[in-house]
């Protein structure tokens, strides 16, 4: 699989990156099993960046990813992990965790973006994972905690990076306005963009895209289905946008985008892949994937032939803004 490096740094990432936040049991139980196929899916596949985070399961993502990893060559993958909230004992426990993992509360997440606190979360990483580094660093939804990641984490980071302990850093937002502060105004060599470059929401376009552009830096996009409405060849009522039902004119766009796929002999969820790869700051796509079967299904997705004049055609009746590029960017060849 295709690999591009995240700009003026030695990591380097597949086009297809494999997100570990639902074998931390989001939204329902993944039998351990599942989880380690899914992984050994991915790798057969030739997929070899692969993304967690101590928010995932309350650890029991990070311990998953490390345990079905263990024994591989450590220098031919690249794994990402993310710091920001703390796992701390839970002096009340109500038996499930209620941030939409289905593990016990026994822990909760505790924000964090000190000195103190970043050290202390990739300590805590390395351990679940028994990893002996990581890769790269992302501050994991600083929102309402700008100064302090900024000013301490972000910096925490960069002597990290500085030092050789990690070979990149970043952020990861739902947002792209602050990604783009960091790119602009920290030592961030790379953002997880979520949800704002998709087919149904370019928004990434008005900020972090140029800022990426404009400083040499490097983007990863999650998000890409937009919880799931982007997902299937005929969206449908009743599916999800942005972890809520999606407002009926948004699934009537999505249809219609899948509409003119089906003109150009594609799908929906194809298009939804390829689109982000589009834009030459983009240089990963990374998909949650909980099963070996989810795992062979988005292989076959990203390595479906997207023609050229699907974006035309979509920038033309409006369906996508004027503005996307018009040629592919680095991320598909």
């Amino acid at each position: 699989m295709h690999q591009q490096k995240i700009q003026d740094t030695s990591v380097s990432l597949t086009e297809l990156g494999f997100g570990a936040s639902v074998i931390g049991n989001l939204y329902r139980v993944t039998p351990v099993d599942d989880a380690t196929a899914a992984v050994d899916a991915a790798w057969d596949a030739g997929i070899r960046y692969f993304d967690t985070a101590p928010h995932y399961g309350l650890g029991l993502s990070e311990r998953r990813l490390g345990a079905a990893l263990r024994g591989r060559p450590r220098d031919e993958y690249v794994i990402s992990s993310k710091v920001g909230r703390l796992l701390v004992p839970n002096e009340e426990p109500h038996g499930v965790d209620t941030e939409g993992f289905v593990v016990r509360d026994d822990l909760r997440r505790q924000w964090d973006f000190s000195r103190d606190g970043v050290l202390r979360s990739i300590e805590d990483t390395l351990e679940r994972t028994g990893l002996d580094r990581l890769d790269i660093v992302y501050l994991h939804d600083p929102d309402d905690h700008w100064q302090q990641a900024a000013e301490e984490a972000m910096p925490t980071l960069a002597e990290l990076r500085d030092q050789g302990v990690i070979g990149a850093i970043g952020a990861g937002m739902n947002q792209s306005a602050m990604l783009a502060r960091f790119l602009r105004e920290t030592a961030a060599d790379v953002v997880m963009l979520a949800g704002r470059y998709t087919l149904l929401d370019q928004s990434g376009l008005d900020d972090v895209l140029p800022a990426a552009q404009e400083h040499g830096k490097s983007v990863v996009a999650v998000g890409v289905f937009n919880s799931g409405l982007l997902s299937l060849d005929r969206p449908a009522k009743g599916m999800k946008y942005d972890y809520q039902d999606a407002p009926p004119e948004l699934v009537a766009r999505a249809l219609a985008i899948a509409q003119v796929c089906a003109t150009h002999g594609t799908t929906l969820p194809a298009a939804a892949m390829a689109f982000p790869h589009m834009h030459p700051s983009i240089i990963n796509v990374t998909l949650g994937m909980r099963t070996a079967e989810q795992v062979g299904r988005n292989v076959e997705l990203h390595d479906q032939h997207i023609p050229d004049g699907l974006w035309d055609d979509l920038r033309a009746q409006g369906l996508i803004r004027s503005d996307v590029p018009a040629e592919r960017g680095r991320g598909r060849e």
